[in-house]
């Protein structure tokens, strides 16, 4: 009998030493970040409700949970479910203290005021993309950095130049993919995105450099949303591997450049590198290896991995859905049909005038939101929705958040291009890529090859998925774990371009 109750005594004890440990472990952030850092007991008061969760790794494990489960959303419906519907709530993430912004109006005024927001991403993250990149450089010099990219990339001059080549690739692709049989449909779509974007920056077409730089970025890629963990076997540390030989590759390119560009006859075509080369500011300063090697970095990287999983997943819905399949199909009978006899290719005109496969690549960035989240740090305390977001504190803009509001959009889940009819989306209800000035500066290019790709592959292709059942992964972007393996098969058109 005594032993009994002196077991049930220890259980009891032990139970207690670990609720007691679990709320001492539970309080180390609050205790830190709020009673430490913030001295102004009002500004603690007025935080937004939520969790800082563990030392160090914060809430981290909980984010990393849901995004590798069947349910990523899973992570903000927890704040939702214990905290109510404030649309922000505080945590701990990529090891700083941060606010969550969920509502339309709140990533509208974080992703807008530049005043009271600056970029505020990882320290991991700026170290695999670049620290003199675009997510990391101030606010002048991304003004003046993105004036100089801006027009080679997005401008009108340059998408009817990009066009042709384009057209050609998307039509090569097709051909080649429908005579392999069965494909990772999702990776030979992201080797053709890289050849395109490779060939804007660098006129590059050398396969054994392509395939190269893009198995290093897929690489790359996956060590930006995992924990901070630099030790062998992890996926940040494999990515820091992988950022090491980006940066020696193209530092040899870079050097080869200048070179080559010495001896370079006037009137020849001008690539993204040489017009990085050349350029001066006001002032008379030019870019340096690393400036120019960071932009190379971010530009190559999310030049073709937003492209390459948009076309996809567009891809995807049309399949899935054959009524929309054959409305976005006619469309594109009817453009050719009305093209004059002696013109060949699609042209910017008629690109601009697919209005309702616009709509079906509007709905795609929509419900997959290719990009969840970006990062901006208050450079003040500011005043939100009656919450205070201390400065110096990160804020993390939900976008998946906002594109699956209810309140928004109808019915959000599902894949409906008809939704757009005549909708003009109110500010910061649509954000596939981000807004204010650092709107990302390839959205019209990125649209450009959707576009096209989509045109030849309704009019001429089908595609059968082999796994449909095969299950997904959210990190570091949304996809099926086989890469879409499938077969892209021909079929019989009477209207081919």
């Amino acid at each position: 009998m005594a032993f009994g109750l002196m077991s049930w005594d220890m259980m009891v004890t032990i139970l207690f030493v670990i609720l007691g440990l679990k709320w001492i472990f539970s309080s180390v952030n609050v205790w830190y970040y709020e009673k430490i850092k913030l001295s102004d007991k009002k500004m603690r008061l007025s935080l937004p409700p939520g969790d800082l969760g563990w030392p160090f790794i914060g809430t981290m494990w909980s984010f990393l949970r849901a995004f590798k489960s069947s349910n990523p959303d899973s992570f903000i419906s927890s704040f939702v479910s214990r905290f109510g519907r404030t649309g922000m709530y505080k945590t701990l993430m990529f090891g700083s203290p941060s606010i969550i912004v969920t509502t339309a109006e709140a990533c509208r005024r974080v992703l807008c005021d530049d005043e009271a927001f600056k970029p505020g991403w990882p320290t991991s993250t700026m170290q695999l993309i670049g620290k003199k990149s675009f997510i990391g450089i101030s606010y002048e010099e991304h003004k003046w950095l993105r004036k100089l990219t801006a027009a080679p990339v997005n401008g009108h001059e340059a998408l009817s130049m990009y066009i042709n080549y384009i057209e050609e690739n998307v039509i090569s692709a097709l051909e080649k993919w429908a005579s392999m049989g069965q494909i990772e449909f999702l990776t030979q779509l992201r080797k053709l995105t890289f050849r395109i974007i490779m060939y804007i920056f660098l006129s590059s077409e050398s396969e054994q450099v392509m395939d190269a730089l893009e198995k290093e970025y897929t690489t790359l890629n996956y060590g930006v949303r995992a924990m901070a963990i630099n030790l062998p076997g992890f996926a940040y540390h494999k990515a820091l591997k992988a950022r090491k030989k980006l940066v020696a590759i193209f530092q040899s390119t870079v050097d080869d450049r200048r070179e080559r560009m010495e001896k370079k006859g006037p009137g020849e075509k001008k690539d993204m590198m040489d017009i990085l080369l050349e350029v001066e500011d006001e002032s008379g300063r030019k870019l340096n290896d690393e400036e120019i090697i960071d932009v190379l970095v971010m530009y190559l990287n999310a030049g073709h991995e937003s492209s390459g999983h948009i076309t996809m997943w567009a891809t995807h819905f049309l399949q899935k859905h054959p009524e929309i399949f054959k409305k976005a199909k006619a469309e594109q009978e009817a453009i050719v049909k009305n093209r004059p006899s002696d013109q060949k290719g699609v042209t910017l005109r008629e690109i601009r005038q697919m209005d309702y496969l616009s709509k079906v690549i509007d709905e795609t960035l929509r419900v997959v939101t290719f990009s969840f989240v970006v990062f901006r740090e208050a450079k003040e305390d500011v005043a939100i929705s009656g919450y205070t977001i201390p400065k110096g504190w990160k804020v993390l803009v939900w976008f998946r958040s906002v594109h699956l509001d209810p309140e928004i959009y109808n019915d959000p889940i599902e894949f409906n291009p008809s939704r757009w009819d005549g909708l003009t989306p109110k500010p910061g209800t649509f954000l596939p890529f981000g807004g204010g000035s650092r709107l990302c500066p390839g959205n019209d290019l990125a649209k450009l090859e959707i576009s096209i790709f989509l045109h030849y592959f309704l009019l001429d292709y089908e595609l059968e998925r082999e796994n449909p059942s095969c299950p997904l992964m959210y990190l570091p972007h949304c996809r099926p774990k086989d890469n879409y393996l499938s077969r892209v098969k021909r079929v019989l058109s009477t209207t081919s371009a």
